[in-house]
């Protein structure tokens, strides 16, 4: 029988509120809900408010099929929202609200014992940006086991990182998923320089990582390791917005890597899935079962 992995996505948990109405987000749940279709044990681990926006999140989960025993309820803050607006091409812009549920997930014990069985977790940095969070954030990649995979999908927001944040996540990571408007950012605070490919060698050496993926918009991606660089230009698509295609793409670079697929096969995979996310609106569209 085929094994079925088990990943988390850790961090935010929110409404994007977009020009025609409000989807389900947070870069976490995009991975979990896009690792769930393909074919994974997917968990979302955050926290929502005891109000109507929360309740709403749960009931949306129950149409997904996602698994909802880690999304934690407070009464003390509200649930998360972010202002989104698309330019004239779909690519978005955010307002993040702070001091929201998200900021406050607390570390427990059914945390610690869901971090030993993943085979693979995602979380980036802006769930990091309130110490509570941070600290759960830490606890789960430190409890996980030998084999997991750590990815860290930076999703650089605002003003929500530091070098801080960043060096303590990629010393924790085995995966590296960024974009080239990132990438610099990252090159600045880690005190490095070069081209995209020299940089990527170097932070791939500095912190001992099996993978980086640099996505570049329009301008495709590559995925590079020690041994292997492969590089894939983007279908021409009618862009509706671009709002969780990164996400779908990290999902489904994990669910090969955990399948053990080709890293050629597995990329082109993913760009193909990533391109159909943006035809559609918001960030958790169904995937067709030719993809």
């Amino acid at each position: 029988m085929k094994k079925t992995f088990k990943v988390a996505g850790i961090g935010e948990l929110l409404w994007d509120m977009l020009p025609e109405g409000k989807q389900l987000g947070g870069a976490p749940t995009n991975f979990g809900y896009h690792a769930f279709q393909a074919g994974c044990q997917a968990f979302v681990i955050s926290a929502i408010g005891a109000d109507i926006s929360g309740e709403e999140i749960l009931e949306r989960f129950d149409e997904l099929g996602l698994d909802k025993n880690y999304v934690q309820q407070t009464g003390s803050f509200p649930t998360g929202t972010v202002t989104v607006s698309l330019d004239t091409n779909g690519i978005p812009s955010y307002i993040i609200h702070e001091n929201v549920a998200w900021d406050h997930i607390a570390w427990n014990p059914s945390l610690e014992a869901l971090a030993k069985e993943v085979d693979a977790v995602c979380f980036g940095s802006l769930a990091q940006r309130n110490p509570e969070s941070q600290q759960t954030i830490l606890n789960f990649l430190k409890s996980t086991g030998a084999g997991c995979l750590k990815v860290f999908d930076i999703n650089l927001r605002q003003s929500f990182f530091s070098r801080d944040i960043i060096y303590q996540s990629l010393e924790l990571s085995t995966i590296l998923k960024l974009n080239d408007d990132e990438l610099p950012v990252v090159a600045g605070l880690l005190g490095i320089t070069g081209t995209d490919e020299e940089l990527l060698m170097q932070i791939l050496n500095m912190f001992d990582l099996q993978l980086i993926a640099l996505t570049k918009g329009a301008k495709g991606s590559l995925l590079f390791t020690e041994k292997e660089q492969t590089v894939m230009e983007v279908p021409k698509v009618n862009i509706a917005d671009t709002v969780g295609a990164g996400d779908s793409f990290t999902a489904v670079l994990v669910a090969g890597l955990l399948q053990n697929h080709d890293l050629k096969k597995i990329h082109e995979k993913a760009t193909r899935v990533a391109a159909y996310v943006c035809t559609q609106k918001g960030a958790t569209p169904k995937i067709p079962d030719s993809l």
